[in-house]
């Protein structure tokens, strides 16, 4: 109850406070890319595995699958790469110019505070999985329902620790980390960590 308490305070706050870069955001994203909307909207695993919609500011062109698909399919490196990360850390054609700045100081997560009032994810949690994810790394079942078993948040230990550098294996061990030492003063050190690693943009990408 208290850390439910402390993700809707901290969340309505937030949202006051970032009001302006959210109208900032919207305006900029519209102007390099009028075709598609400014949120990116997506299904992902919540608590006990059931699915919601988690909401981004939209950080690629409109067909990004396609471009995706076309890219991996003619750079075998690109292809190794996404295997291990799940992201293209070196070049992602996908990403917009805005998008790019978006990332690296994690501003595209800031909707999700909207995801926290509704009660879907919490401040500090576990990534938020694609269910494609578990089935693609084929992470065992008692490991699935240890991630499952807290909402999801839109930081973690994994997001502090050098983010998207990390490959993809490393943020299940880093999720897990959190899971077993999870406490109020471990969610705060994180937010702090956060703030520092939104602010240097260190691991964004």
């Amino acid at each position: 109850m208290l850390k439910r308490l402390f993700d809707i305070v901290f969340s309505i706050l937030a949202l006051m406070l970032f009001l302006p870069i959210f109208i900032l955001i919207a305006i900029l994203i519209k102007l390099e890319d009028k075709k598609g909307s400014i949120f990116f909207k997506q299904k992902r695993l919540g608590l006990n595995g059931k699915e919601f919609t988690i909401y981004k500011f939209r950080t690629m062109y409109v067909n990004s699958d396609k471009i995706l698909d076309k890219f991996l399919k003619e750079n075998p490196y690109a292809a190794k790469e996404w295997k291990i990360y799940r992201k293209l850390k070196s070049y992602d054609p996908r990403v917009t110019k805005v998008g790019k700045i978006l990332r690296k100081h994690g501003l595209d997560e800031l909707p999700q505070f909207f995801n926290i009032l509704k009660g879907d994810m919490s401040i500090v949690g576990p990534r938020p999985y694609l269910k494609s994810e578990f089935e693609d790394y084929e992470i065992p079942e008692e490991i699935r329902k240890k991630i499952l078993s807290v909402k999801p948040g839109i930081t973690g230990l994994w997001q502090t620790n050098h983010r998207n550098e990390e490959p993809f294996m490393t943020r299940i061990e880093k999720d897990i980390e959190y899971i077993e030492k999870k406490s109020l003063f471990l969610d705060i050190l994180i937010i702090l960590k956060t703030i520092r690693t939104v602010l240097t943009g260190k691991g964004g990408a």
